[in-house]
């Protein structure tokens, strides 16, 4: 009796001992956890989306034990395409009539909250590096457009340059000014745009795009009547945040038309400001229709001395001349200073031509084909005549053109999409039959 009893005391002391065991490992992966959860926050937001990504994971080996390169191509191009799928979806719903000729002052905020670090290295950096690109794109998608940029720091907003068609002259001067101190004014922004924009033609496209880092605003009066005032002068006011969303900041792009979105990291943000490049749909109050007087001036001689109008400074050779007046001016497109003529060239009309006709979507060219067919089809691309083969035999992801049928590589698809805008295909049928 007295031995089954011992038993069963060894048996409890046993299972209490495993109990015990088990708590402290359930103790000690709930501590690990914590552990990694105290160092998720004390992570920044880029450390913590290389943590989540976990891109090394990625890597493969080959049959040689060497490390393969990650295909970053195929990713980029089903962005890319889904973008131009929704933009043409988009188009193709209704004939929408496009601004061309744009008056775009971008706003960047150099307020206290431009120096946090959630972006890498900080907010104001990343905002700079992906104004850079915005605005060349800009002027690659819009040559007839102009663009100013204003900002905002201390509780005022300080306009760095005139609205005007150089990229090269806006980055140097944006570049230039990138320090960060005191509070965010909206109003005062919308304030001093309102003034410059208030003078342009009716024909031209008035337009505001704010990167907006803070998350309130500090106004010295009421910025609803501010609101109210850009309606009226048809300024249309888009909104990229940084931070959070901002009840202002979405009922101003709603009262004039505008588009307000909040960026998640660097690479949605870059995506965010590269969709305002294109022109938008023009509403019928904003922008008139009527006949513009342009000029088509002639590049002036080598070694000629002149006074330039824009500058007020004597240049050597370069430059053009007006049409009208015979002033000199440095760069196209420009308004004359002395007559107010537009003065443009001719590339400039012939690159605005393809907003009104855009390329139609390729189709995606299915990787799994039958062997004897695609021994019939094209193996290599139209545009640059690289192998359409990946690995041996097996073709390599492709599009075509549904008009032509040629077959093209992604980064022609890109390429012909968004630089060249004709198909080559097409055009070179098209020079045939003629």
């Amino acid at each position: 009796m007295s031995g089954s009893v011992e038993v069963q005391r060894r048996f409890d002391h046993a299972g209490m001992g495993e109990e015990a065991t088990r708590r402290r490992r359930r103790g000690g992966e709930e501590d690990d956890e914590e552990e990694e959860d105290e160092d998720e926050r004390g992570m920044e937001a880029w450390e913590r989306a290389y943590a989540d990504e976990r891109s090394w994971e990625d890597l493969q080996e080959d049959e040689s034990g060497l490390l393969r390169p990650i295909d970053t191509k195929t990713l980029v191009h089903a962005q890319y395409r889904r973008r131009l799928l929704q933009k043409s979806a988009a188009s193709a719903a209704s004939r929408i009539q496009k601004g061309l000729i744009r008056y775009l002052y971008l706003v960047v905020d150099l307020s206290r909250a431009a120096s946090e670090t959630d972006y890498r290295p900080s907010r104001m950096v990343a905002v700079a590096k992906c104004a850079e690109a915005f605005i060349r794109e800009f002027f690659d998608q819009n040559p007839l457009s102009h663009i100013g940029l204003v900002t905002i720091k201390d509780g005022v907003a300080h306009r760095l340059t005139d609205i005007g068609g150089s990229p090269e002259s806006q980055i140097k001067a944006l570049m230039g000014k990138l320090e960060c101190s005191g509070d965010a004014s909206l109003q005062n922004a919308l304030e001093l745009i309102h003034g410059y924009l208030s003078q342009i033609p009716s024909y031209g496209h008035r337009e505001v795009l704010i990167l907006y880092s803070a998350r309130n605003t500090c106004d010295p009066g009421d910025i609803m009547e501010t609101i109210k005032n850009c309606k009226n002068a048809k300024i249309r006011c888009s909104v990229i945040g940084l931070s959070a969303e901002i009840f202002i900041c979405k009922h101003l792009c709603e009262e004039t038309g505008g588009s307000y979105t909040v960026a998640l990291d660097e690479s949605h943000f870059k995506e965010l400001l590269l969709e305002h490049a294109p022109p938008p749909p023009a509403i019928a109050e904003y922008a008139a229709a009527n006949l513009i007087k342009m000029g088509f001036p002639q590049r002036g001689a080598e070694g000629v001395i002149a006074i330039c109008s824009c500058h007020k400074d004597v240049k050597i050779g370069g430059g053009y001349t007006c049409p009208r007046c015979k002033a000199r001016v440095c760069e196209l497109p420009a308004e004359c200073r002395i007559c107010g003529l537009t003065l443009v060239s001719s590339p400039h009309l012939a690159r605005s031509y393809h907003h009104l006709f855009p390329v139609t979507p390729f189709n995606e060219v299915s990787s799994v084909v039958p062997f004897k067919l695609s021994q019939k089809l094209a193996q290599t691309c139209y545009g640059c005549q690289q192998s359409l083969l990946s690995h041996g035999s097996k073709p390599a992801p492709h599009v075509s053109c549904p008009k032509c049928n040629q077959r093209f590589c992604l980064d022609c698809d890109i390429y012909i999409h968004e630089s060249l805008h004709n198909c080559p295909g097409c055009e070179s049928h098209r020079g045939s039959t003629t």
